[in-house]
């Protein structure tokens, strides 16, 4: 089992994306997406930054669950929630099922969404970092924390010190430290959703139930 962990320089609920039941890495962190280490059963840790002014404290916990396909993401019954609607809520623009093979060309599309120009049009930075990753991650055994984000003990210090790159762990080939954090978070924390977004409270909409479906 490997560790990877990564600090988040800013965080809309998109990347990753803790809606409707099931946490959904798509976008962002190609590299990790795309990793040869990466194996289910992983853990993976999103945490706090300087510019989000949040650092040492944990935003996300996922033990990976699923890798699939863009296409199998795109197509899937079951995420059909995540695709977004850049005009509906904010639990709705920042739905993150956003490529998918165009059956003409043989290349993604990248639908209006969080990461495309203002226009709707494809930005191609974001689009040639996230379609970088070949899979899509996602996990029912989460714990988001977003805005309530908690300061992760000063003894699991190795946790977050780590730079904006990611950085993993055998675990195999380790003592019981990386586990005994991973104890620390399910003694302590319910699976699901505890906070909001970080960057939500950058939007002054009136305050509504986020979570419903």
């Amino acid at each position: 089992m490997n560790c990877f962990r990564y600090k988040i320089e800013h965080d809309y609920g998109f990347a990753p994306n803790p809606f409707h039941g099931t946490l959904s890495l798509a976008t962002c962190k190609g590299k990790l997406r795309n990793n040869k280490h990466l194996q289910i059963g992983d853990w993976i840790f999103g945490l706090g930054s300087k510019s989000m002014g949040n650092l040492n404290h944990l935003v996300f916990a996922m033990k990976l669950e699923e890798k699939i396909t863009f296409d199998d993401y795109w197509n899937d019954n079951r995420f059909q929630c995540k695709k977004p609607n850049i005009h509906g809520s904010l639990l709705q623009m920042y739905g993150d099922n956003v490529y998918h093979t165009d059956p003409k060309t043989g290349k993604f599309i990248q639908e209006n969404c969080a990461h495309s120009q203002s226009d709707g049009t494809t930005n191609k930075k974001h689009y040639d970092r996230d379609v970088s990753g070949k899979y899509v991650l996602l996990s029912k055994t989460f714990y988001y924390f977003g805005d309530k984000a908690p300061l992760i003990p000063k003894n699991f210090h190795e946790i977050y010190n780590v730079g904006r790159s990611i950085k993993f762990k055998d675990l195999s080939n380790e003592s019981t430290y990386t586990n005994k954090f991973i104890s620390w978070i399910q003694s302590n924390y319910e699976i699901g959703i505890h906070g909001d977004p970080c960057n939500w409270k950058e939007f002054s909409f009136p305050k509504m139930n986020i979570y419903e479906d």
